[in-house]
């Protein structure tokens, strides 16, 4: 039986470790037999795993199928994601080494070579139950290793046909189908905290309590934090560009991404002259009545709406009672004045929904977008629309975040783009703003172990009055 065909086996009774030691086992044989392929070998597996997504009847077949499984997002766009992704990613796999030597420094006697890290536990969302396990399983192949997906329960079925179709790509080059496989269902916790507990690497992207779980593991883990972007629109910004970009970073996929804009603080000099060009970009102004009908709708029991999170717009407005014009809008706009637990809309909301805040200065509105990061999503990405590259350099000096955009949608660039120099990735690394332990894009790096041959080099060492003399002669000896 398939593992496709497994995942809709609901078995009477399981032991979860028995289950995954089974799994381990099949994982580290595949190891075993992939482990002393050469590079090329290893890019034309990375490059059947691209494949089996990229090619364009599976990346339509799989968008359609996680939209009806999960009720999130929209096809179209999870089609551009499930291509544009995996081409990203393809483009920066095949530009690096992963065999051998990666890496030589005679200078220092140095030269690095690449290693597995193991097998690869990847927890992944909801959001992505395709793109997601396909960039995880790249990346890891790419380092030789073997990995199993545990995906949300609510994308189950189309993570289990993902995984179908990669095996099945692996097995048509001759590779071992088990270098990727993913838990059978039902996936629960216990399942899930038995692959963190038995496999080498834990890498997750999604909920904050699979992450913590991860790290409560015991095995080296690797999270990602949540989002809730804040982008500044500065006096100097081409207004209409910078409506363009946020509606299409805004409105991509519906609101899935955690890179997507939740709050937009405009400089009051040109408030009244953005929020026009935001209305001509498609964005509906939410009167004071409509805001609230939005919160009482978006909200409920102080937890969002699966009904109206990451829905169409017309799906969203219908639900929150507003009329023709709302109807007809691409995203909906709130004015906000707070930020925190009493003011939800300064929070993450994974819907069509953007909280727009009047800065009364540009250090006004950097004092703003501190506060909402340090309510939520610190550590993870900020974008801003200016012609000051100085404005920019500022936040990137001056704030407690991973990644600064500057005038670009933020969707598009913060995890990759071909017109950002940032690696393309599905799982954005927050720091210990967030509790991470990586501050980047997961990349291939992340799945490599890397042993340091080193030789002698002529002696380097400096006298005392070189490394002290300063010192000295400012405070004494």
């Amino acid at each position: 039986m398939s593992q496709q065909a497994a995942a809709r086996v609901e078995p009477f009774e399981r032991d979860p470790t028995a289950t995954v030691d089974g799994l381990m086992r099949r994982a580290r044989a595949a190891m075993d037999a992939f482990r002393d392929s050469d590079q090329a070998r290893v890019d034309e597996v990375v490059t059947a795993i691209a494949w089996s997504l990229y090619k364009p009847e599976h990346a339509e077949a799989l968008a359609r199928m996680a939209v009806e499984d999960t009720g999130i997002g929209n096809a179209p766009d999870k089609v551009v994601k499930n291509q544009r992704k995996t081409f990203g990613t393809l483009r920066d796999l095949m530009r690096v080494k992963s065999v051998g030597v990666i890496e030589e420094q005679p200078e220092l006697g140095l030269v690095k070579y690449a290693k597995p890290v193991g097998v690869v536990g990847a927890v992944t969302p909801s959001t992505n139950p395709a793109a997601t396990p396909v960039n995880k399983a790249m990346m890891a192949l790419k380092g030789r290793n073997a990995i199993v997906i545990a995906p949300s329960p609510a994308g189950l079925a189309t993570t289990a046909r993902t995984v179908g179709l990669m095996r099945s790509e692996l097995e048509k080059t001759g590779a071992p189908a088990d270098l990727v496989q993913v838990l059978p269902a039902p996936v629960d916790k216990p399942l899930t905290n038995a692959l963190m507990a038995a496999c080498d690497l834990v890498v997750v992207t999604g909920s904050q309590n699979n992450v913590r779980n991860a790290y409560r593991s015991g095995t080296p883990a690797i999270g990602v934090g949540a989002g809730n972007v804040p982008v500044i629109i500065d006096s100097s910004a081409n207004l209409d560009d910078a409506a363009v970009k946020i509606r299409k970073s805004k409105c991509f996929d519906n609101a899935t991404s955690c890179s997507s804009e939740n709050s937009v603080i405009i400089v009051d000099e040109v408030y009244d002259d953005a929020v026009a060009a935001l209305e001509r970009a498609g964005g509906y102004l939410a009167g004071e009545a409509e805001k609230q009908a939005i919160r009482d709708t978006l909200w409920v029991n102080g937890k969002l709406n699966r009904k109206v999170i990451a829905k169409d717009p017309d799906v969203f407005a219908a639900e929150c009672g507003l009329g023709g014009r709302a109807r007809a809008s691409k995203f909906f706009m709130v004015e906000e004045t707070g930020v925190g637990r009493d003011h939800p809309f300064s929070d993450e909301k994974l819907a069509l929904v953007l909280a727009v805040y009047r800065a009364r200065t540009f250090d006004d509105a950097v004092d703003t977008v501190r506060a909402i990061m340090e309510f939520k999503g610190k550590g993870h990405s900020v974008g801003i629309h200016t012609a000051e590259l100085a404005h920019a350099r500022r936040l990137a000096e001056e704030l407690d975040t991973a990644r600064v955009l500057v005038n670009m949608a933020h969707t598009f660039g913060n995890g990759g783009g071909f017109d950002s120099g940032l690696n393309f990735t599905l799982s954005m690394g927050c720091g210990t703003w967030q509790g991470n332990s990586i501050s980047e894009n997961l990349n291939y790096r992340h799945f490599l172990n890397i042993t340091h041959l080193a030789v002698p080099i002529p002696e380097d060492r400096p006298t005392e009055e070189a490394l002290f003399g300063a010192y000295w002669e400012k405070y004494g000896r």
